[in-house]
């Protein structure tokens, strides 16, 4: 039997009032009330602030801390992070759109991605943000948009390490890979964007996500920092920017551990002593979406039906895959495993039981909890998946067997 959850995935962030969860200081059925229908996701704004703040105690106080939008891009997420974060990374022109309408300055905005389109290039180019170059194709591209456009764009160098960071939930480094440029042909690319007269920000260095091994993380800081420094006395000016990743992760399953990020943040402090020395302009930036924003937010399901198959308890409810992919393992899981569930109105009943939670999709994927013990639920109570906050609804088929959508909301 699985437990009802890590106490680590919730009780730290949202609190309870008898049975029922808290959400932003507000209960869960009244939000439910609020919001008018379930599914709906909710963020809670106090648990992003909270989490940037003893981030930025864990970290140097001159590192940067930039959001990464593709964890969670919802406007009013969006909107909440400008006032806590240094800076926003993007992944498309609907983000930059978003980013944009926040106080967050151009010039602290970069966009990342291995298939940027021409329009989106010249969108980029036109708003200021710092485009992180993929490619000698996309090179070219944006040399030549801005010869159309009469704007010098704003370019740094996604490098494609040799390195990988181990033990990540998801690599993007350290060996052939759609993303960034070699770090043996970056010379060749830094050449030409002196000849394009470009200007030059600095590099992109971002090996892995979703790790929760400080030495694993530790070890790809350094050598992001010492390749940089390497390869510093070939570039067409200083170095501005060094965004040397994120890969910060958080528990989703019994038996993870919280990253160490005082351990982190410790060993980071003492390798920016000695990159100063050779990079005493660049801007140290750390890129975080799922770190902080992951924890912060709830999936919320009302139970449509109770049935038994043989032997079994299903409990049915009118939310699943179609707008929470990652819960039900099909975003990323070899061997399935439940993500952190309760019974959101019933947190301090006492009476259990063991049920499958079933989502109303005809498919036998559409699996929200497999063999879950619970508080003994009805028809009517509201299911509430934690560690939601990121990946959520933008990373879901929500079209799939056209069912109604999901709402989300900022408490």
């Amino acid at each position: 039997m699985n437990p009802i959850a890590p106490k680590h995935a919730f009780l730290d962030t949202f609190a309870e009032n008898g049975n029922e969860l808290m959400v932003g200081g507000t209960s869960l059925s009244r939000l439910a009330e609020r919001v008018g229908q379930t599914p709906f996701y909710a963020y809670d704004r106090q648990a992003l602030t909270r989490r940037m703040q003893q981030l930025r105690q864990a970290m140097p106080p001159e590192l940067k801390i930039h959001y990464a939008m593709k964890a969670n891009p919802m406007p009013a997420v969006v909107q909440h992070m400008a006032t806590l974060a240094d800076g926003f990374d993007l992944a498309s022109a609907d983000e930059m759109k978003v980013a944009l309408d926040t106080p967050m300055p151009a010039e602290h905005i970069s966009f990342a991605g291995p298939g940027k389109r021409p329009q989106e290039l010249s969108q980029a180019i036109a708003a200021g943000v710092t485009i992180n170059i993929e490619s000698a194709h996309e090179l070219e591209c944006i040399g030549k948009q801005c010869e159309n456009l009469g704007v010098n764009a704003k370019v740094a160098v996604r490098i494609n390490p040799a390195f990988e960071l181990k033990a990540s939930g998801m690599k993007m480094g350290g060996g052939a890979k759609q993303f960034g440029i070699d770090e043996e042909q970056v010379p060749v690319i830094l050449q030409r964007i002196k000849t394009l007269d470009l200007q030059f920000q600095g590099f992109h260095i971002y090996s892995g996500s979703q790790n929760l091994k400080a030495d694993s993380i530790i070890e790809a800081q350094q050598k992001s920092l010492q390749l940089a420094a390497n390869l510093s006395p070939l570039c067409p000016s200083p170095i501005r920017k060094l965004n040397i990743g994120g890969g910060f992760g958080i528990p989703y399953f019994p038996g993870d551990a919280p990253l160490a990020i005082e351990q982190v943040g410790n060993a980071l402090a003492s390798e920016l002593v000695l990159t100063r020395q050779s990079l005493a302009e660049a801007e140290i930036i750390i890129e975080l979406g799922r770190y902080l924003v992951g924890e912060a937010g709830i999936y919320v399901t009302r139970i449509l039906d109770k049935k038994i198959s043989r032997g079994q308890t299903f409990l049915v409810v009118d939310g699943g895959l179609h707008h929470h992919l990652a819960a039900s393992g099909n975003f990323g899981q070899v061997i399935r495993k439940n993500y952190p569930v309760a019974i959101g109105n019933k947190m301090g009943v006492q009476e259990l039981e063991t049920v499958n939670i079933v989502g109303p999709l005809c498919t036998p994927l559409d699996i929200l909890a497999d063999k879950m013990t619970l508080p003994k639920a009805e028809i009517g109570d509201l299911v509430v998946i934690f560690q939601s906050g990121a990946y959520g609804y933008t990373a879901s088929p929500s079209k799939f067997l056209s069912q109604p959508d999901a709402r989300e909301v900022l408490v």
